[in-house]
């Protein structure tokens, strides 16, 4: 088995390469802006192309992506996701005692994060647009540890209100360069399981056992200072193994020779969602503006997140609630990360092997964390072990927004716009995040008998909105197929597929739904 060479097999050798090469030179010239692999291809040694690519090489090139990248966005995503619910865990461990929150104080610390996410959110997306990825990534990462270490010191409400904030700017960028990675280097079918795998919820068991860990240890600094000081550490040493080995496209990594570079272009190009260009393109921001595909996404993402920031805030509160020590607690919150990686693993198969079932599976999974919340909200309070049992399997919430995380780069072509859309997606999620530890309120402590409503009705509207981006999927698809069965193409010429358009100018461009 053989993938295809860019050029007619029957073509002689040096013609062949050098036809690729001319068409590789279109594609830069496409449009004003140059993508970075059109670049790459343009100036490539004909030789490296001269060869089809077999099935033996894409696999080992596949592994080799698989085994470096997968782990170092994993390790990534599960630091910064810590960062953010370890709050819940320094809670129980004398935080709120010791910076003196009273009343809704707490619940505050918890949205403030995503207030700094939110005013951050569209200089990060510029700053995508404009500084190489990789490195951008590493110095967040680098922040957001000494960030770190500055709440270990903080004494008020003040102080974890600025760090926090602070945090959430930093943070910004994680999971939209995430995302870039995943469809810089997978093709469309193999994006659900890469992005299940390092989009994980195992963040809650790293989290876990260090609290655990440190809620043993005997010093004159209070668990929770030194929970913060050990994130930081860990933080810090991570930035710099970012920088080293993570490359910010396939073009420009240090590690792979151009014929695997070449092989890593050819296996995307059929995403059609071209690769990188540092050009912004007010055109583009505005078509994504004016999609409604994009406001549907928007909604989905900020109704799935809301029971996201409260779980996040309350998590250990809700469990120590039911009668169980600080300890005990925060043992008890490490299977809900394995309960929701697993599902979200599950899912993610289900996605990959079922073309275009992908919001018919999100919507339909959000069934189970509905169920979930209902059993929170009328179950006695007496009933430990069944509380116990819903808030766990509650976390599978995760798994439908896992799985839409890779909808709004898989559907969307133009760097300009996909970085237009990927903010206004994660826009979303902040907002989310800032609602949810509201629906928590201290005087609805501890049965939140409110928060459980308001978690229930936005399962609904995010079911509902999803859906109905899948239908508008559905419909553009069928639109084009008839377009172009009737001749009908109005562009009468094939874009290339790392030219920098837009999917609504690709009119061979359809949508994965």
């Amino acid at each position: 088995m053989e993938f295809p060479s860019t050029a007619s097999s029957d073509v002689p050798r040096d013609n062949e390469a050098a036809t690729g090469k001319v068409e590789a030179s279109r594609a830069s010239e496409h449009v004003e802006g140059t993508d970075v692999a059109a670049t790459f291809l343009a100036d490539l040694d004909p030789a490296v192309r001269a060869q089809p690519i077999t099935a033996h090489e894409a696999r080992r090139v596949l592994w080799k992506i698989d085994l470096i990248l997968i782990p170092l966005v994993t390790v990534t995503v599960i630091l910064a996701a810590v960062d953010k619910v370890i709050i819940s865990n320094a809670a129980i461990y004398g935080m709120v005692e010791e910076t003196k929150l009273v009343g809704d104080q707490y619940s505050w610390v918890g949205s403030i994060f995503y207030f700094g996410y939110l005013v951050a959110e569209w200089p990060a997306a510029l700053l995508i647009q404009r500084l190489p990825v990789a490195k951008l990534y590493a110095a967040s990462i680098l922040g957001w540890g000494v960030i770190l270490f500055c709440t270990a010191a903080t004494q008020n409400f003040a102080g974890l209100a600025v760090t926090r904030f602070i945090m959430g700017m930093l943070e910004t960028v994680v999971f939209p360069v995430s995302s870039i990675v995943t469809v810089m280097w997978w093709t469309t079918k193999e994006q659900p399981i890469r992005l299940a795998l390092w989009f994980n919820q195992l963040s809650s068991v790293f989290a876990g056992i260090v609290s655990y860990g440190l809620g043993h240890a005997h010093t004159s600094l209070r668990p929770w200072r030194l929970l913060f000081l050990a994130l930081g550490s860990f933080s810090t040493l991570w930035a710099v193994v970012i920088y080293i080995f993570l490359p910010d496209s396939p073009v420009k990594c240090w590690y792979m020779t151009d014929r695997e570079k070449y092989i890593c272009l050819e296996r995307v190009k059929d995403n059609n969602t071209g690769m990188e260009d540092k050009t912004l393109k007010l055109y583009q921001v505005k078509e994504c503006l004016l999609d409604p595909k994009t406001w549907l996404l928007a909604i989905f993402s900020c109704a799935q997140n809301i029971p996201n920031g409260g779980l996040i805030t309350f998590s250990a509160i809700i469990v120590s609630g039911l009668g169980y020590s600080s300890l005990i607690t925060t043992v008890l919150g490490i299977p809900t990360g394995v309960l929701a990686t697993v599902w979200q693993l599950l899912l993610s198969v289900a996605a990959s092997r079922w073309k275009n079932g992908r919001c018919f599976i999100i919507a339909l999974a959000n069934l189970v964390p509905m169920i979930c919340a209902i059993l929170m909200w009328k179950l006695p309070r007496e009933n430990k072990m069944g509380l116990l049992a819903a808030y766990y399997v509650f976390y599978t919430y995760w798994a439908p927004y896992v799985l839409s995380t890779s909808l709004p780069m898989a559907n969307t072509s133009g760097h300009s716009k996909k970085l237009t859309m990927n903010a206004i997606f994660f826009l979303a999620y902040c907002v989310g995040n800032i609602i949810g530890p509201q629906t928590f309120q201290d005087s609805d402590a501890p049965n939140y008998s409110h928060g459980y409503e308001g978690l229930l009705s936005c399962l609904v509207v995010a079911m509902v909105s999803i859906s109905a981006y899948g239908v508008l999927c559905y419909l553009e698809n069928k639109k084009r197929d008839r377009e172009q069965g009737s001749g009908g193409d109005d562009t009468g010429v094939e874009i290339p597929a790392f030219s920098d358009e837009t999917d609504k100018e690709k009119r061979n461009f359809r949508y994965t739904y």
